[in-house]
């Protein structure tokens, strides 16, 4: 007898978290979809291999009534949680530097990035914590951000290296429970939001270079493959990035 297997995804409507989506339906997972856009999650539904599974509930995941919601309509719907991706919408503060950023944007930055990220890691602890046998996976959104910034990104690279944070002290308080917690660092997949790099991203020595990138498939294998492993079994970080992309001694 196959267990039912479900999955909440955030910032499904598009590019990261519509491909994840995609690719769990495709490997027999049932879905929580979430995001802003209705017209846009349908989207994603239509495109899944069992879009019966598909649960859509549109709203603002930096709201905290929404979060709880959310989650609860997810239980109604399947009765149980086994994963959750925090992919949320990974919004970038437009290559501001620091002197001329509005704390208006920094704050939506780290509300988006990372407040809703932590919003959905404590109702999905309360739900794997509460629920027989205990368990659960997380995997959260990262970024080679969270390692070494780009310049004039200062309110992306704090909520990244702020997601790190979130990523270890979760996976501590989830050991004693099967929680298990991971932070995959993605470089240059081809998404919408990466498509200006194809015009030239700004490098610390202050060049513009066109940088390779990489289809998004790739990263939802990736998470597939994460969240096929058993709960005892923990990934804590993994970087998946373009094979020519400016990391590994990137200043």
């Amino acid at each position: 007898m196959t267990t039912l297997k479900v999955a909440v995804v955030t910032g499904a409507s598009s590019g990261i978290g519509r491909q994840t989506a995609i690719a769990l339906s495709g490997a027999g997972w049932s879905l929580t979809l979430t995001a802003r856009r209705l017209t846009q999650l349908e989207e994603t539904k239509a495109a899944c291999a069992n879009p019966v599974s598909c649960l859509l509930v549109d709203g603002d995941i930096t709201s905290e009534a929404f979060v709880k919601t959310l989650f609860d309509q997810t239980i109604e719907r399947f009765g149980r949680l086994d994963l959750l991706f925090n992919q949320n919408a990974g919004i970038s503060d437009k290559a501001h530097p620091i002197e001329e950023m509005p704390l208006e944007l920094f704050t939506s930055v780290v509300n988006v990035n990372l407040v809703a990220s932590f919003l959905c890691t404590r109702e999905a602890f309360k739900i794997f914590k509460s629920q027989t046998p205990t368990g659960g996976r997380i995997i959260n959104n990262g970024s080679l951000a969270a390692h070494v910034p780009r310049p004039h990104s200062a309110a992306y690279a704090c909520s990244k290296h702020a997601v790190s944070g979130l990523t270890k002290s979760s996976a501590i308080e989830g050991r004693s429970f099967d929680i298990s917690v991971t932070q995959i660092d993605i470089g240059n997949a081809h998404t919408n939001m990466m498509a200006g790099h194809t015009l030239g991203a700004l490098q610390p020595d202050g060049r513009r270079v066109v940088e390779p990138t990489f289809d998004v498939v790739h990263v939802a294998q990736t998470i597939v493959h994460v969240a096929s492993l058993p709960n005892s079994v923990t990934m804590l970080e993994v970087n998946i990035m373009a094979t020519g992309a400016p990391y590994a001694g990137r200043g």
